[in-house]
């Protein structure tokens, strides 16, 4: 999927320009200037103002949530160019990559290499993320290894997430979202102050979108969601120096998620090398081609899931007479359940495909249907933390604390009818357990220089019970059974020195290690011979980091410059591949050694009271540094009647005799090498009861390899998509009515992408004619093509 690179460096490069004159116009027009708003952040588990804190942070305001119309997490990545999200067939499979790192797994022995943590709690499983964000104040795109101050998960960095304040005057907003692709949302929220010791705040929305694929077989759509949100937020201060904050929540979603359409077949493809099953039957009425977004499935695929928890947080400040006076010791415990259904049509059709399909032994299968798979997660996590933060002034500032998390995982899944010939039915259930004290502080050794220092030891158990189980129509019994456990000792560090050349500027220098614990590759296909090797080796991390934060023109323009290098070993990364009977598999790897590094910079700029502009950029480079057993793709033979291993692979006497590549020096899936952002809002002053607004922004990102294989029919080509939208707000904030037109240029482009060659299901073979079939498909994203909107904020 090839883009016309020369149009969109034009179009990049028009915007900017426009921006940019637009930027002169108004300074000339208008002396009245404005400056940038103090940022906040928490990202290391204080209040900090965004300049002063010595790493590369992406922070985005409740406003920039608005005008970017964020529903979920899948939003972000177009905000943030630390950030990409690779796609599986449900929740339980997408993987969040920070600088192109993010660990791809289908089983839950694995965890992520990014972690999400909303109001100081870190979700058990990163699927828990893919929900509504309602009610959210601020995210924190944190870049880098953060596994000093959050542990487990964070080896790549972390999103940092924090709901509404509570305080003020009680107030109540509403808000309704509609497009012209069927989608559309509302919300509702109202807090306030109770009285001096009582704040309440309460939430909920409701959202649907339809999605982008058409499924014939049923009329609907596919690759949509719909969800159900409920949270709340209450603060008691019953004495001076106690304050109690509970934070409950509730959220039911369901995700159409994630099938991919045909856009080319090898003409001559059998399913299943069956005669009575050519694409004229098994896809009827489908024209494939590039822009193909039909399919026939008459078995849903995506999950539906559930999630309800509440944290609690308890924090007592010293008061004057105790040694420790201006300290906070925090508790902060929460318990979160989360249970997802998940489901996939495995054959992609409406056609009763059985009769016709042979077992491994030649004979019929004597069934009617077609095949699918279902099953599902369950997790119950507990987390428990005492924090000690000391005074935000003084020379030496430190935060330290005790943590404690447990999380429980179980997977079931079964694929039917056909499972002793093509599928398998098993359960899993994996545990961690983790405990750790850390703390980090600066030091001001010199009035302008402060040195940084961070450490965090954790013991965490790990292990997993397996099981796999006879299947219909044989009485359910149990089979195989494996079971085995682990602990995993690791200290983890940050070292750092910040010096302020004066109050507008400020240079770092930081660096940091991270680890993320053993992993078990808990899927279909572990078996005795898997159950007897030791677990997939931590993973870990050493990065580097220099930094440049500057403030201009009395505070109305500001920029960050980051240059970064991280070093993996034995990274965790799953690939997939089709066996002979077209039976789509998967297998978790150990990647010996892998490099990420690059510059980013971010900056906005004030320009007068009504025009703001913002930019971001990252280049970054996530190549691969030793993985010489690495999975390979097909190419078709010389005679063109079959697939073979693709350029580079061959056959290992070092790894059972399998087919190989080494992948040293090539990129990791989902990483481009460059991604801008560039945005503005003009705020218009009118003699009317109202004012108007203007918002346009821009995104343009390189071209991509989704396949760790690095298969040349899964690159996505360098693409640019542009939004715009604008409208009238009340002067008193009471409302706000927005229109906006997003994919403005009408850019085609995929979130993912497929291919095989005669992978088994669409591969004629003797006694049928010879030849070698090729498939590709693509997932088009939610802004794929140009839609319309409109929405409507009100405040009473």
């Amino acid at each position: 999927m090839q883009s016309k690179q020369p149009q969109l460096r034009l179009l990049t490069a028009a915007v900017s320009l426009a921006l940019l004159a637009a930027a002169g116009h108004a300074a000339a027009q208008d002396a009245d200037t404005g400056k940038l708003e103090s940022v906040i952040v928490t990202a290391n588990k204080r209040a900090q103002n965004l300049q002063d804190v010595p790493a590369s942070i992406t922070v985005l305001n409740d406003a920039v949530l608005q005008r970017a119309n964020v529903r979920d997490l899948e939003d972000i990545p177009a905000l943030s160019p630390a950030l990409t999200l690779s796609y599986g067939t449900q929740p339980g499979n997408f993987s969040i990559n920070m600088r192109g790192i993010g660990t791809f797994s289908l089983g839950i022995g694995v965890e992520a290499d990014v972690a999400v943590i909303v109001d100081d709690v870190p979700l058990g499983m990163q699927a828990g993320a893919f929900k509504d964000l309602a009610d959210v104040g601020r995210i924190e795109v944190l870049k880098g290894p953060q596994s000093t101050l959050f542990g487990k998960s964070s080896i790549a960095g972390a999103i940092n997430i924090t709901t509404k304040p509570l305080g003020g005057p009680w107030k109540t907003n509403a808000t309704s979202y509609i497009t012209n692709d069927d989608e559309w949302r509302v919300g509702f929220s109202t807090g306030g102050s109770v009285s001096d010791t009582l704040r309440v705040r309460l939430a909920a929305s409701k959202t649907n979108y339809d999605g982008t694929l058409n499924d014939l077989t049923t009329g609907k759509k596919l690759n949509g969601s719909k969800g159900d949100n409920l949270s709340g937020k209450l603060e008691w201060q019953p004495l001076d120096q106690l304050t109690l904050t509970l934070t409950p929540h509730y959220n039911r979603t369901e995700k159409f998620c994630c099938s991919t359409a045909f856009t080319s077949m090898t003409p001559g493809a059998l399913y299943r090398n069956a005669p009575q099953l050519p694409p004229s039957v098994v896809l009827s009425g489908i024209t494939i081609g590039p822009d193909n977004r039909s399919v026939r499935n008459d078995y849903p695929t995506g999950g539906k899931f559930h999630d309800a928890g509440t944290g609690v947080k308890l924090d007592w400040a010293f008061d004057d007479n105790s040694p420790l006076k201006g300290h906070t010791l925090s508790s902060i415990s929460s318990y979160s359940s989360y249970h997802m259904d998940d489901y996939q049509d495995n054959d992609n059709t409406d056609v009763d495909i059985l009769p016709f399909l042979l077992l491994p032994n030649g004979q019929p299968t004597g069934m009617h249907g077609g095949l699918y798979q279902y099953g599902f997660f369950d997790v119950k996590s507990t987390t428990q933390e005492f924090r000690l933060t000391s005074p935000d002034k003084g020379a030496i500032r430190y935060v330290a604390g005790l943590w404690y998390g447990k999380n429980a995982l179980t997977r079931e899944l079964t694929k039917a009818p056909l499972i002793q010939a093509y599928g398998t039915s098993y359960g899993a259930d994996a545990w961690n357990v983790s405990k750790a004290v850390y703390g980090q502080g600066s030091w001001d050794f010199r009035p302008d220089t402060s040195l940084i220092l961070g450490a965090r030891y954790n013991l965490e158990d790990t292990g997993y019970n397996f099981r796999r189980y006879t299947v219909p129509p044989q009485s359910f019994a149990l089979t195989e059974f494996y079971t085995k456990a682990d602990t995993d000792k690791s200290t983890t560090g940050k070292l750092g020195l910040e010096h302020r050349l004066n109050k507008d500027t400020m240079f770092y220098a930081m660096a940091s290690t991270g680890h993320k614990g053993k992993a078990y590759d808990l899927t279909s296909g572990f078996t005795a011979a898997t159950a007897k090797l030791p677990a997939v080796a931590p993973e870990t991390a050493k990065s580097y980091e220099l930094g440049w934060k500057q403030s201009l023109l009395d505070n109305r323009a500001m920029f960050s410059l980051a240059l970064f290098r991280t070093n993996f070993r034995h990274f965790q990364q799953s690939s997939s591949f089709f066996d002979d009977d077209g039976t789509y598999r998967t297998g978790l790897n150990s990647i010996g050694g892998l490099r990420t590094q690059g510059v980013e910079l971010e900056g906005s700029w004030r320009v007068t009271r009504g025009l703001q502009l913002n930019g971001s950029f990252a280049y970054t480079e996530a190549t691969i540094q030793e993985f010489e057993n690495g999975p390979c793709y097909n190419v078709l033979n010389a005679a063109g009647t079959a697939g073979v291993p693709g350029p580079g692979c061959a056959l290992s006497a070092k790894y059972n005799n399998t087919y190989v590549q080494n992948l040293a020096g090539k990129t990791l899936p989902n990483a481009p090498k460059v991604k801008v952002n560039l945005g503005a809002q003009y705020d218009v002053t009118l003699p009317y009861s109202f004012n108007g607004f203007v918002a346009g922004s821009t995104r343009y990102q390189s071209r991509t390899q989704f396949s760790l294989n690095q298969d040349p029919n899964t690159i996505q080509g360098a693409y640019n998509i542009a939004n715009l939208s604008f409208g009238v707000k009340d002067k008193q904030d009471r409302y706000k009515v927005t229109f906006l037109v997003n994919n403005l240029f009408d850019k085609r482009y995929a979130a993912g992408l497929n291919s095989a060659i005669a992978n088994g299901t669409w591969s004629p073979k003797a006694p049928n004619t010879p030849i070698a079939v090729n498939t590709t498909e693509w997932l088009p994203p939610r802004d794929f093509q140009r839609y319309f909107g409109a929405r409507l904020d009100v405040t009473f």
